[in-house]
């Protein structure tokens, strides 16, 4: 397994490089020692399966985060940001990290890369470290500015205290280092940050982790447009409201087919131990589960289990105050979507005449389930996906986790400049709050490469 590449870079050949080294001059009076990079990613298709153990079809994007790096024998680690609005801290090299979910300030997704790292390799003291760092991806907006900051914290922390780990170990750890800031999500946002590939999109497939590289047509073009509605999974309990309903979904399928329910931890789990098609997964939904949300007491009742076992065990601390759940529709929503995921790489793979069109109806499909099944879009997001549309995008669906931030359009290549414009008229330019973010909230994507080390020549 390939570890992060370690890449000799000119600074003075990029501008960001370059700004980024004299601000860390200034601030400092020293040189970095070296740069990390870790990219976001847009989701292509296969939204919120990943947790539910399905596969993915993300790529990366060229907005990264890349941070300044140098250490030293003090027993402190030090951290700035280039955007003011974000405050410096510091904190020791020794002892516990403490993160704050209650308060998730951009520091503690910091901290969760510096957490996985100390913890994985047990180390008392990390290196002393000062840090400036710099990020282009868009935050709350879907784009996986937050799992960024994580994977790049933790590839700076290995490559400071003189550890080796592979891209999918680097991964996992910061996948699983992630939930200490409160949000129970999957690993695809670490997966393709260290994983990605120039020019391909990735398959992402879990238990065990592994990529396929999908090459997308040529013929087609992905743009991004940010609805410029603010969603942070960590500061409410909508994202894991939705693993909690998954996992109780799985849990009421397994007992009704007398699976042992210690070990139907995921949809995906309840398949693969029935051996069964994702058609046949989606006729036991219909047999088995009602369209109605489900109460405690139903859900108690059906899996033989307290409401203390169901607070303890199924509930996740900040959904301990919900009272129904929508099982019906969120595991209809995993079994179609995984479904398209397959469908949408298959496509891919065989390059039809009409895979645009073919590609587009598989986005379009997904929206309309995440819109009205998983219950996760906006209505920002509903009014720039209806202009995308309108505008001439073969496909247009949330991407991320919803309920704000970005939507993502299959374009046909020739027709790009004429969507921006349309999009841009339609719905920025109307709006004086979009419209100043407009430069930083409609582009084309192609993709990036994965997560690097960059040392000065």
């Amino acid at each position: 397994m390939a570890n992060p590449p370690k890449l000799k870079t000119a600074v003075t050949a990029s501008e960001r490089l370059k700004n980024l080294r004299n601000t860390f001059g200034t601030r400092y009076g020293e040189v970095p020692r070296f740069y990390a990079c870790a990219p976001g990613r847009v989701n292509l298709i296969g939204e919120h399966i990943d947790y539910c153990g399905y596969a993915v079809l993300p790529m990366a994007i060229e907005q990264n985060i890349l941070t300044a790096v140098s250490m030293n024998n003090s027993n402190t680690i030090r951290l700035a940001n280039t955007n003011p609005n974000y405050k410096d801290f510091a904190l020791s090299c020794s002892g516990d990290i403490a993160i704050d979910r209650d308060n998730p300030q951009w520091h503690n997704y910091f901290l969760c890369g510096l957490k996985g790292i100390k913890e994985t390799f047990g180390i008392t003291r990390l290196t002393g470290m000062t840090c400036i760092v710099d990020g282009t991806i868009p935050p709350n907006a879907g784009l996986s500015s937050s799992s960024a900051l994580v994977c790049c914290a933790g590839l700076l922390a290995m490559e400071a205290n003189k550890k080796s780990l592979s891209k999918v170990e680097l991964a996992e750890i910061c996948a699983k280092s992630e939930r200490y800031i409160g949000t129970e999500g999957g690993g695809m946002d670490q997966s393709i940050s260290f994983l990605a590939e120039r020019g391909t999109a990735k398959l992402i497939e879990f238990q065990p982790l592994r990529t396929t590289s999908v090459k997308l047509p040529d013929a087609a073009a992905f743009v991004i447009s940010n609805c410029c509605v603010e969603m942070n999974k960590a500061t409410s309990s909508h994202f894991n409201i939705r693993v909690v309903e998954c996992l109780i979904a799985a849990k009421m399928l397994a007992r009704a087919v007398n699976l042992d329910l210690s070990r139907a931890l995921t949809l995906a789990q309840v398949q693969t131990e029935l051996n069964a098609s994702l058609d046949e997964m989606l006729a036991l939904v219909e047999e088995v589960l009602h369209c109605e949300p489900y109460s405690r007491e139903e859900i108690c009742k059906v899996l033989g289990i307290t409401a203390e076992q169901l607070s303890t065990d199924l509930l996740s601390a900040n959904t301990q105050h919900v009272t129904h759940f929508k099982l019906y529709h969120r595991a209809k929503h995993v079994y179609s979507e995984a479904a398209r995921v397959l469908q949408f790489k298959s496509v891919c793979d065989s390059d039809f005449p009409e895979s645009i069109q073919l590609l587009g109806e598989l986005m379009n499909q997904s929206h309309e389930s995440c819109r009205d099944l998983y219950e996760c879009s906006c209505p920002e997001l509903e009014q720039l996906v209806e202009i995308c549309l309108r505008s001439g995008a073969m496909g247009s669906r949330l991407t991320g986790a919803g309920w704000g931030g970005c939507a993502v359009s299959l374009i046909p290549s020739d027709s790009v400049d004429y969507f921006l414009q349309a999009v841009r008229g339609a719905y920025y330019l109307p709006d004086p709050h979009r419209a100043a973010m407009e430069k930083q909230s409609l582009f084309v994507s192609k993709p990036s490469g994965g997560a690097a080390i960059f040392l000065e020549e």
